[in-house]
């Protein structure tokens, strides 16, 4: 557990890395967009480097033509983003706004609209896009519109997904090829390690994030490491999580078993009848097993 713990608090995931430059941000966000800007000095970049705990990073935000871009890469499915992207987005208009006088006046302060993309590529399937909204997940029932939303959009960038989108930027599917030969190796039973050494050769030797690849080599075999320790801790953790809430069940509906039959007994004990007590709402198997007891 402690490993896990200390492995989070790496500076870089992989996505942050491959898109660490201005140049390679502004050719993914011309790719998504549709647009063909070409000054990569006009992107402002925002990182969060920390949010409110330790797990909680995004990969990366930035400024461009009055947009708060946030991008956040996921391994594993997660339907709470919209939540989380509306603290991260929270913490950057606060940070940009923070010495403003305006918010104080009568005066409408105008803000960069905001874009939260979540670029996914874990292993259970999931469409090239869809949105999730931090609405869905409200359980309050009020007549007008709730006061406060954040919608994610979800690209999916498993490779062979968002081919469009992938022609458009190298990078990205440069990016997704990476994972793809790191996931196969695994699926082919090479231990952890091995398997993206292998892939990362097979990536230089077609060109592939060749550059990164051959400057920060090491630093990327201990991310991608890390990264697919965490996802088996967090499956390990679902499955631990599965297995003792099913045995808690179990234990929970046995219990509530017996004191159904004993609720049953004492009924028919007083004169009530088979009829009577399934109508109520009780099981007929229950009823007649209690029947036979007395019988």
């Amino acid at each position: 557990m402690e490993e896990i713990k200390t492995n989070r608090q790496y500076k870089d995931r992989l996505f942050k890395l491959v898109f660490k430059t201005k140049e390679d941000l502004l050719g993914l966000y011309n790719a998504i967009n549709g647009t063909n800007y070409a000054d990569a000095d006009d992107i402002e970049i925002n990182t969060i480097e920390e949010c409110v705990y330790m797990s909680m990073k995004n990969d990366v935000s930035f400024l461009l033509y009055d947009v708060m871009n946030l991008y956040e890469h996921q391994s594993t499915k997660n339907p709470n983003m919209p939540l989380r992207g509306l603290f991260y987005l929270s913490m950057l208009y606060k940070e940009r706004f923070k010495d403003h006088q305006d918010l104080y006046r009568s005066r409408q302060i105008k803000l960069p609209t905001p874009q939260f993309i979540v670029f996914y590529n874990g292993d259970e399937a999931e469409p090239d896009e869809h949105y999730v909204s931090m609405s869905d997940a409200y359980v309050g029932q009020i007549s007008g519109t709730p006061a406060l939303d954040c919608r994610a959009r979800f690209l999916n960038i498993n490779y062979g997904h968002n081919k469009a989108l992938m022609e458009k930027c190298k990078r990205l599917n440069d990016y997704s090829k990476l994972i793809k030969y790191v996931k196969d190796n695994l699926k082919n039973g090479i231990e952890k390690s091995v398997a993206i050494k292998r892939a990362i050769d097979r990536c230089i030797q077609e060109d592939v994030l060749k550059d990164i690849l051959l400057k920060h080599r090491m630093e990327v075999e201990d991310v991608l490491l890390t990264e697919y320790n965490e996802i088996e801790h967090i499956n390990n953790e679902k499955s631990i999580s599965y297995e003792e809430g099913f045995e808690e069940g179990m234990e929970k509906g046995q219990e509530q078993g017996v004191q159904d039959a004993f609720d049953v007994l004492a009924r028919l004990k007083a004169g009530e009848s088979r009829e009577s007590i399934i109508l109520s709402g009780v099981k007929s198997s229950t009823v007649d097993a209690a029947i036979k007891i007395l019988n």
